[in-house]
């Protein structure tokens, strides 16, 4: 029997496995035909004690191996394979193992576990006799993340779900612990359906953070317990708001789905909003030009070299960290804008009567924020520029985000912190979308040209540095800001380019954009199916055709 091989790195495919993605670490096919039985189920028999989310997700497996009907990505939609369809042989069962020490913990303590902790390996056989699939892993996580993989195999034919590749075998494990996604639901406000869906979404690529930058100076949609008058008065209106409740039920779903949500308030900058119910700890508010005191409008920046302030800010931070379950918490620190703060007398008065400047005020304003992070069990996250332009001291454990070019990569690394690629120049969904600030009829988006899959998926999450460095990269994101998205173009903006670094971070760099086209082309295709709108990279004619539409065909 002819084995397909496919190993990290190798770029062999064959039509029917274009639907998995992220890439398996290892995997061997052959040529069987095996569709699933009328009856078929996922048997947790092999777990003792399942815990409930795992349940869930078999549940959900096996409704999408039912409603995705998804017909192969071949000009005849696989017609010409009827026959051997119609032959095939039946696979009962998909037998699930859980092979760790003790009970297994749930899909949901896992997701929010310490991230050098996660576990989210596992291996799967489908033989094609039609005995017995066996799916294996040492932590629910890595049940979880395997069914995901087995419901990429099949392909429907006349009410046949059915895969060419019988007998599989695969084993497989990520490259990297953080594979994210940024969701920026200040600037437009997006409602819960929509976050979950995308939710869904990543998990089924095997995405396992969300970055949730839920706040700005646009709007301040967070009600935070002690702090409601913020979201009253900072929201744009009364139902476009995150309750305590609403974000339990946010975390819980993704937590459900294997996903961690690590939420942001930027601070000092990007904080105008807050104005409208704090106004003592706002300097130069809505000041005009915007130009001169923020990087977009409206103005508006924490005094931070106010006491008051200060303390009013470490407590914010401490009350919304804890809605959230993520050892985690973002602080920002990007885009501070020094005139504004030159201009407001109260920050100057403030910094004479202390002797400090502008940067040591920072660096006292980051410190009491992050220690009282660190009180209630949070890391601290920060954008670069904390770490690379200001003098601000930042605990050895502080993840940097590096978003302004990936050239500031290696700067980072020099400096010891753990870090998340982030970088505009490869990663940032919004860029090319043509300029959104009015009266500027030729402006285009500070970060052109629109970012395609094939340059997200290009990147070398350590090209430049040394051995020791390449520890510190826990992995890498998509970001999408949000000025010109919102709910009626979220899916078509970041599905499927977002599914790029999916595959980037799971299975690692090196992967041949030839042949990874087909796969998320399927990727696309079987998203619609499940009713999340992802827009099609190519005319139809080519996705049907692998190869033919690249530029030296």
């Amino acid at each position: 029997m002819l084995l397909l091989r496919i190993f990290l790195g190798l770029s062999t495919l064959t039509t029917f496995v274009y639907g998995l993605w992220p890439l398996p670490k290892g995997i061997t096919t052959g040529t069987t035909p095996l569709r699933l039985a009328p009856g078929f189920s996922v048997s947790l028999a092999g777990v003792r004690n399942p815990p409930n989310d795992l349940v869930g997700a078999v549940s959900r497996t096996q409704d999408y191996l039912k409603a995705d009907r998804l017909q192969a990505l071949v000009p005849d939609r696989g017609a010409s394979s009827r026959s051997a369809v119609a032959g095939a042989r039946s696979l009962r069962s998909l037998r699930l193992v859980y092979n760790g020490q003790g009970s297994p913990k749930t899909i949901s303590e896992e997701a929010v576990a310490a991230i050098e902790t996660r576990v989210e390996a596992y291996t799967l056989t489908v033989p094609s006799d039609g005995s017995e699939a066996v799916l294996t892993a040492n932590s629910s996580l890595g049940l979880f993340r395997g069914l995901t993989t087995f419901g990429q195999l099949w392909y429907d034919l006349d009410g046949s779900t059915y895969t060419l590749l019988a007998p599989i075998s695969i084993n497989d494990s990520p490259a990297y612990p953080y594979r994210g996604f940024m969701l920026d639901t200040a600037r437009n406000y997006f409602p819960i359906a929509d976050i979950k869906r995308t939710l869904d979404a990543m998990s089924w690529v095997k995405i396992n953070t969300l970055h949730w930058h839920v706040v700005d100076s646009q709007s301040f949609p967070l009600v935070v317990p002690g702090f409601n008058v913020i979201s009253e008065k900072g929201a744009y209106h009364s139902k476009a708001v995150y309750t305590p409740a609403d974000v339990k039920d946010i975390v819980d779903y993704a937590a459900a789905r294997g996903i961690d949500i690590i939420a942001e308030i930027d601070t000092p900058g990007h904080t105008s909003i807050i104005q409208h119910s704090f106004p003592e700890h706002i300097a130069c508010f809505e000041a005009a030009p915007w130009t001169q005191f923020a990087n977009e409008p409206p103005a508006g920046q924490l005094r931070l070299a106010s006491p008051a302030t200060v303390n009013f800010t470490a407590s914010l931070l401490s009350a919304a960290s804890k809605l959230f379950r993520s050892k985690f918490f973002s602080t920002g620190g990007d885009e501070i804008n020094a005139n504004c703060y030159r201009q407001d007398l109260q920050t100057q008065q403030d910094l004479a009567a202390q002797g400090k400047t502008l940067e040591q005020a920072l660096d006292t304003f980051t410190q009491v924020s992050h220690q009282a992070l660190a009180s209630v069990g949070k890391t601290p996250v920060v954008w670069q520029e904390m770490l690379l332009d200001h003098n601000v001291t930042l605990s050895k454990d502080a993840v940097i985000m590096v978003w302004i070019s990936s050239q500031d990569v290696a700067a980072v690394a020099q400096k010891g912190h753990r870090l998340v690629h982030a970088a505009s120049d490869f990663f940032y969904l919004d860029c090319g979308g043509g300029g959104w600030v009015g009266a500027n009829t030729n402006g285009n988006s500070w970060c052109d040209p629109f970012k395609t899959w094939q340059k997200s998926y290009s990147f070398n999450p350590v090209a430049g540095l040394t051995e020791e460095q390449k520890k510190l990269v826990l992995g890498g994101q998509h970001l999408l800001w949000t000025e010109q998205a919102g709910p009626s173009n979220l899916d078509s903006i970041v599905w499927p380019r977002a599914a790029s670094a999916a595959e980037l971070f799971w299975t690692g760099p090196g992967g041949d954009a030839r042949t990874a086209l087909p796969r998320l082309h399927d990727v696309a295709y079987r998203f619609v199916q499940r009713g999340v709108r992802a827009i099609p990279l190519q005319p139809e004619w080519c996705a049907l055709r692998p190869g033919k539409c690249d530029l030296d065909a």
